[in-house]
């Protein structure tokens, strides 16, 4: 090896540029030659390099992972609940929440198993086997035996098994989508000249394992395998993906330890406060833990489950599979979608949507390869077959053409699907909905010149009757290079150099638009043979016209993009596409403002992680870039306390889909790996589901919300009342057994009645929480301390009033305290539907749940008043229909004195807003 070679290998093993060096360098790099390697070298360099194929990382074993899902605070809170509901003897209490803590750990070993699925769907988009030239022979082996320096043979249909430069190519096109997003095939040269700096999309002297040949033949030469390759190296950042807590589990992990602080301190003031006054220490005991099990809502995972699973169901219908149950909640806190561009933001179909001929413009409507649409020329349809210039583009376009449409079955429907090139697809809808039919019932075709990516044409040979033509598509500067004649006015003229600058205006007009153009024109001759005996067939063209042509946004998107704007949430797109053509996009759907950055991928290279972070708020729209820089996009915004969700559907996305706080999946055109990475797949590959996600997910979040300002508010009425009646020397207002029933009518089925409450009307009209906002937030402590000193408070006035009422009945009065505190609940229950609105905000029957819950919880507390055999049991004595009146009117003032403050705080704010 000579000193230049050493150099650049030196500087290649620190850049791995291999698309910057000529083809002969990394030959002599790898030591290898177009005859391939001998088996002496390729032994050693499997022994060297390993086998070509994605390691996973460290596995953990699913006892493992079973019992980690055990490990979170507020289940260690439950097993204490359970402890302590044994200890009493309630030992339904304690079945119950066993059964909960289990199925809550059966949900999350299953979630967690499905969701490391991911790189085994990755190594599936490995090739199986691969052409292999070695020491002059050709062969076919396994693609893990690949090894650098080996030369692969590549040609239509193949799967890449290997990164690898390309030596020589002939009309090589690949499908690169798994890895930059892009669904248009690239067209690929062997002598390109590439800057070291350019992004993957750009590299077109290189093809990456896991991408799809869809035509044409080439030699390569193999420089990377394995991990090191572009598919490898994705492998490697899923596996270095942290799995991030959701907003509710960090909540949840918050509330539990508050709560079994606070259940510890009830514990010993209630103990400590009546043995002081003289109390038995073992009943004083007793209703300490009784009301340290009341504080703590074990029902709480159980209402968290039930209300998720409820949404999942919701979801479903609304095309949108939920890997994971938290995901729903989490989304409904996302502050940024990034999403992909091709195929979530648009149609994944090209389509022809401006044409320039006979020095005109048209616009062409519809979208998609439904063939319906129509020519518009000055806001007017019109028939383009019948202008000479549009009938022979249209013509041209659908014979000079491989694609083919095919109508499928579908849910939806019949839908058009186009096998073959996308780009030929588009041309030969816009010729159908022209209304040219079976361009072989009109010219017989007799030759074909393929594309060629240095000629940049392909042309057909067709005749019709005595007529031959050769019809000419491609680059628009170059078939205008190689035209001699322009159709203008339905005649073959000369074209004029001004006519030229006039073509050359309209393409960069387009170009400008982010359209990807064609030109297309003709060439006449006298017979078959004298074509086929022509030199330069392609030559003294007929210069016809332009069509532009581009994945247009998905309709729906408009609307979805508009509601995230007023949900507060922002949108930003990641995309492997250019600059221009993303920028034009993001316009279009209105997610770049005037003043928001586009950066491209060359940009993010230069820029470090903390700077990024720093400008992540202001860049809105990302072009060119890679895996690792969408990574990097994820992290910059979770630096920034953002909320992030994002969305995708190639292999490119899956590492900052698995990143994200909750990853979103397309599932019709979505890759394995990029659903089994992601928490949410949408099935209908609409942008728009992600809102009714929004909204599922708030309403969720809503609903747990009210169960916690329920529980608590109830809890502390119970607190409250035995605390104070200690403190002032006063008998027990509840015994032990009291508490617990009024715990289980109260905390069951009407606590689970509200976690499937209908969302309030505003609720999207709502900006995202905060990243750091706690469950007790926007008044929420405030809400639960005031109405459950006001519960506490009436059923401490009732008790005493029944004290003095009957001072040698005690039962009496314990069986007062009791009613007021599981009544005034019962009516509690009601105003925590909404935040703000109160009892009087929304309809009552609006949840039929709730009403049948409460009515069933009611049925059961009567049951401990009526029931002999209960009676007995809890101590009580039934009220006198005046003594319920009492108790009825106690238990409602909590919520009539809170409903009277709320208007009166709201009519002042009108006075106010009057005044000024």
């Amino acid at each position: 090896m000579d000193y230049e070679t050493r150099l650049l290998k030196g500087w290649l093993h620190l850049e791995k540029n291999w698309h910057a060096l000529a083809a002969k360098d990394c030959l002599a790099i790898l030591e290898s030659q177009p005859s391939g390697l001998d088996e002496d070298q390729v032994r050693e360099r499997r022994a060297n390099y390993g086998a070509n194929q994605l390691v996973e990382g460290a596995k953990v074993s699913l006892l493992t992972l079973f019992l980690n899902q055990f490990r979170d605070f507020m289940t260690i809170v439950l097993l204490a609940a359970t402890l302590i509901s044994g200890l009493l003897g309630e030992y339904t209490d304690a079945i119950t929440i066993i059964a909960i803590i289990v199925l809550n750990g059966v949900l999350g070993f299953v979630q967690e198993v499905k969701a490391e699925r991911s790189l085994a769907a990755l190594k599936e988009l490995t090739a199986p086997t691969a052409r292999v030239r070695r020491a002059g022979k050709v062969d076919t082996v396994p693609a893990k035996d690949l090894v650098p320096g080996d030369i692969i043979l590549l040609e239509g249909g193949d799967r890449v098994p290997a990164d690898g430069r390309i030596l020589t190519a002939s009309g090589l096109d690949v499908v690169e989508a798994s890895l930059t997003g892009e669904s248009v095939p690239v067209s690929k040269q062997a002598n390109a000249f590439v800057d070291p700096v350019s992004p993957l999309g750009d590299r077109i002297n290189m093809v990456y394992m896991g991408t799809l040949v869809t035509r044409g033949k080439a030699e390569v030469l193999v420089t990377e395998t394995g991990m090191q390759t572009e598919m490898g190296k994705i492998a490697g950042l899923m596996q270095q993906s942290e799995e991030m807590l959701t907003p509710l589990q960090k909540r949840l992990d918050d509330l539990g330890k508050v709560l079994v602080w606070l259940a510890v301190g009830i514990t010993v003031l209630v103990v400590v406060t009546g043995i002081l006054h003289g109390q038995n220490l073992y009943r004083m005991f007793l209703a300490g833990v009784s009301l340290a099990v009341a504080a703590i809502p074990e029902g709480l995972p159980a209402i968290v489950t039930i209300a998720l699973a409820l949404g999942v169901q919701r979801m479903i219908k609304r095309h949108a599979i939920v890997r994971k149950l938290p995901s729903v909640e989490t989304l409904g806190c996302a502050t940024v979608v990034c999403s992909d561009k091709t195929g979530t933001l648009t149609q994944n179909r090209m389509t022809v949507q401006q044409v320039w001929a006979d020095g005109q413009w048209f616009r062409v409507t519809g979208s998609g390869y439904n063939p319906i649409g129509e020519f518009v020329y000055e806001d007017r349809p019109i028939q383009p077959m019948r202008r000479p210039a549009l009938r022979w583009l249209n013509e041209i376009a659908a014979t000079c053409n491989n694609a083919v449409m095919k109508q499928v079955a579908t849910d939806e429907g019949e839908a058009w699907e186009c096998h073959g090139d996308p780009t030929e697809g588009a041309l030969l809808v816009m010729a159908k909905k022209a209304g040219f039919g079976d361009p072989d019932a009109v010219y017989e075709r007799i030759d074909e010149i393929p594309f060629d990516s240095d000629r940049k044409l392909m042309s057909v040979l067709v005749r019709r009757g005595d007529e031959v033509f050769l019809f000419t598509k491609g680059a628009p500067d170059v078939l205008l290079e190689r035209s001699k004649f322009i159709l203008t006015g339905g005649k073959e003229e000369p074209i004029s150099s001004g006519v030229k600058r006039q073509i050359a205006a309209a393409n960069e007009h387009m170009a400008k638009a982010a359209l990807r153009n064609l030109a297309l024109g003709y060439r006449r001759f006298r017979s078959v043979e004298a074509a086929k005996a022509e030199r330069h067939p392609e030559s003294d063209l007929v210069f016809v016209g332009l069509c532009g042509m581009m994945d247009p946004p998905r309709e729906e998107v408009f609307e979805a993009i508009r509601k995230c704007h007023q949900a507060g949430i922002r949108t930003v797109m990641i995309t492997g596409d250019h600059q221009e053509t993303a920028t034009t996009i993001a316009r279009q759907l209105d997610i770049l403002p005037k003043d928001g950055v586009v950066v491209t991928g060359a940009e993010l290279d230069e820029m470090a992680d903390q700077e990024l972070a720093r400008r992540a708020n202001d860049i809105y729209v990302y072009a060119r870039v890679s895996p690792e820089h969408k990574l990097r996009i994820v992290k910059a915004l979770q630096a920034r306390g953002h909320i992030v969700a994002m969305t995708g559907d190639g292999v490119n996305d899956a590492p900052a889909i698995k990143q994200a706080d909750i990853g979103i999946a397309m599932g019709m055109t979505g890759t394995d790996v990029a659903k089994e990475a992601s928490a949410l797949v949408l099935a209908d590959d609409n942008f728009a589901t992600i809102v009714a996600a929004v909204e599922e997910g708030r309403g969720i979040y809503d609903n747990i919300k009210k169960f916690i300002r329920y529980v608590l508010a109830s809890n502390v009425g119970e607190m409250v009342t035995m605390f104070v009646a200690m403190l002032a020397g006063l008998p027990l207002p509840l015994v032990p057994i009291q508490i617990l029933w009024v715990n289980l009518v109260t905390d069951g089925l009407p606590a689970i009645a509200l976690g499937v409450d209908p969302a309030e009307k505003d609720i999207m009209s709502r900006p995202p929480r905060g990243v750091n906002e706690g469950v007790f937030a926007r008044g929420l402590s405030v809400k639960i301390l005031s109405r459950g000193i006001l519960i506490g408070a009436v059923t401490l006035a009732v008790f005493i009033w029944a004290l003095q009422t009957h001072p040698d009945d005690l039962a009496k009065a314990q069986t007062m305290a009791y009613a007021t505190l599981t009544m005034s609940q019962f009516i509690l229950v009601f105003d925590c539907r909404s935040a703000e609105g109160g009892i009087w905000k929304r309809n009552l029957f609006e949840n039929t749940w709730l009403v049948l819950a409460v009515l069933c919880s009611l049925g059961l507390f009567l049951m401990t008043l009526y029931v002999p055999a209960l009676v007995e049991v809890f101590g009580t004595e039934p009220p006198s229909p005046t003594e319920w009146g009492i108790v009825v009117l106690a238990a409602a003032v909590p919520t009539l004195a809170l409903s009277l403050r709320r208007a009166g705080r709201k009519a002042l704010k009108t006075k106010i807003a009057l005044g000024r």
